[in-house]
Order: structure tokens, then sequence, then C-alpha cells
């Protein structure tokens, strides 16, 4: 009686794991499902956006966003699921349709000087708080291009967050 209950209890962890395996095996490795470049930046397409602690709606809401268009980077893939990255370093699992691919900046640090050119002795077009976001532009050589509440100008990559520190964007 014993070894037959203990032969039934093995065969349903067997069977519980191999349910989890195909998510584990698939997030380890790194596949991503859409087959575009991993990691990358994208922004919050909804104004409220829920991460979970997993990749599905089982999982627990460990977060809610009530930010849209806030920089995060997707991580890993599995399915239509987004393992994203906020700039605090926060982790988590979001749906595909909660995102956007969209580039936009968040300022970190303190007041940063926006600028007319891609030049620290430029005119400072406006001063924009930390945690502000902004719509990227274009990139190059240190410097981003991005749109804030209407003003347009020139601020270097140490002064945001949600892109690459030698990345071009066009």
């Amino acid at each position: 009686m014993r070894r037959s209950m203990a032969r039934a209890c093995i065969a349903l962890l067997l069977g519980a794991m191999s349910l989890i395996a195909p998510v584990t095996a698939n997030v380890a490795v790194g596949q991503n499902a859409s087959g575009l470049p991993l990691p990358r930046f994208v922004s919050f397409r909804a104004a409220e956006v829920n991460m979970r602690t997993g990749p599905g709606i089982q999982y627990p809401v460990d977060w809610v966003y009530s930010r849209r268009s806030l920089p995060v980077e997707i991580i890993a893939e599995f399915e239509t699921w987004r393992k994203v990255r906020d700039w605090e370093g926060t982790q988590g699992w979001v749906h595909q349709s909660l995102l956007s691919g969209k580039r936009t900046v968040i300022v970190t640090g303190e007041t940063r000087n926006l600028r007319a050119s891609p030049d620290a002795a430029s005119r400072i077009v406006a001063r924009v708080e930390p945690s502000v976001i902004g719509e990227l532009n274009d990139c190059s050589a240190g410097w981003c291009r991005i749109s804030i509440e209407g003003y347009q100008g020139w601020l270097r990559h140490v002064d945001m967050w949600g892109v690459y520190k030698e990345e071009a964007f066009e």
C-alpha cells in the first residue's frame, strides 16, 4: 500500500513539474517569442499596467503602474508575456498588449538642461525635472534629441534612462 501511494505521489509530482518546465526552460535560455532582440526598450501603452510575478494571469500582481509611456526594458519573453525592468531595477511580467514600441526616456538624477543642440555650451531650451518622461527622437555621439511637453531639445545619454549608452537611434 505504501509503495503504490509513493509511486502515485511521484507520478503526481512529475506531472506537475512537466507543466512548469516549459515556462522555466523558455525563460532560462532567453528564447524570445517575438523574434526581436533582447534586451530592448519599449514603453507602457496603457495608463494602468499590472506587473505580475510570472508570465500569466494566474500569477499575483506585484506592482501597478499608472504612467502611460513609461520606458521599460524587455529582458525575457514567454509566449505573449514580457519580463520587463523599470528604471529603478524592479522586474516582473507584463502582457505584450500593454506595451508599445514607441521609445521614451525618463530623466534621472537632478534637474537637467534640455539644450538647443548636442553641445553642453548650447542654449538651454528648458529645465527638466527628474522622473519626467520624454519621447525619444534620435541619438548619436552621447546625446539624444527628445520631445517633452511641446519642447524639443538635446539631453546627454547619462542624464536619462531608456536608451543604451552607445545606441544610435533615428
